[in-house]
């Protein structure tokens, strides 16, 4: 099962945060009188005296993605791994150039045409996050786990803070058309829904073409709410709410 690639997400670097310069303590301060004290030191020479910024925290628009641990499912005990290139950038590549996912992915070609489009998520702001779906401990699809209300597609339609996308490829053509996509798209969006409490719904914008894709988040327990333009394709935008989730 795949789904199109979204557009490119521009990488935004965090606002640099600085901690105050603290005077040392063999350094005297000018005494309260008034009376002329030492001459602390300016510009460039007072680098030695004062703390170095400190760098800036990475934000984590996701809520730790590598955290969420792994979750029980009818076909096996499943993770999301989040991908590294030196690791997992053969892998990728190959189910890449497996005409059924290129069809919809439009990454085949050789590994840097992968490894760009791995490295724009993985250096940049925290906004989508790719992973490997490690099943029974085999990697076997490829995931991105995104923010939608970040992301371009809330150009197109209307998305809430914290609305959380999904993309998916199952790689091995032997786990497709069985029901695992469908298993494994119910386990993932009530992982996103349990580890990010300000998130109200998980969305995903499949192909409308890819009938199999489609079919399987619906099983999965995602409604269809638009038909929409994105670049590249036609998307079924299908949701899967927070609050009914467990009604019977």
């Amino acid at each position: 099962m795949t789904i199109g690639v979204p557009p490119a997400r521009p990488a935004s670097a965090a606002p640099a945060v600085f901690a105050a310069a603290r005077v040392p303590a063999d350094v005297a301060l000018p005494p309260a009188s008034g009376a002329p004290g030492p001459r602390l030191p300016v510009g460039p020479s007072a680098a030695p005296y004062g703390t170095a910024p400190e760098p800036a925290p990475r934000p984590d628009p996701l809520d730790a993605v590598a955290d969420w641990g792994p979750v029980t499912t009818a076909a096996g005990v499943f993770r999301l791994v989040p991908v590294r290139l030196e690791r997992d950038l053969r892998l990728i590549t190959a189910w890449m150039n497996d005409p059924a996912v290129a069809a919809f992915w439009h990454l085949a070609g050789p590994a840097g045409t992968t490894a760009a489009h791995l490295r724009a998520q993985i250096r940049g702001d925290g906004r989508s996050v790719p992973c490997l779906g490690v099943l029974c401990g085999v990697p076997m699809s490829y995931w991105e786990v995104y923010r939608a209300d970040l992301d371009p597609l809330a150009r197109y339609h209307p998305v809430r803070p914290h609305d959380t996308g999904l993309h998916l490829l199952i790689g091995d053509a032997a786990d497709r058309g069985r029901g695992v996509g469908t298993v494994l798209l119910r386990a993932v969006s009530d992982l996103v829904l349990d580890r990010r409490p300000m998130c109200g719904r998980v969305i995903a914008e499949p192909d409308i073409r890819n009938v199999p894709s489609v079919s399987a988040f619906l099983r999965a327990g995602f409604r269809l709410a638009a038909e929409t333009d994105l670049p590249g394709k036609r998307a079924a935008v299908v949701v899967r709410d927070r609050a009914p989730r467990h009604a019977p």
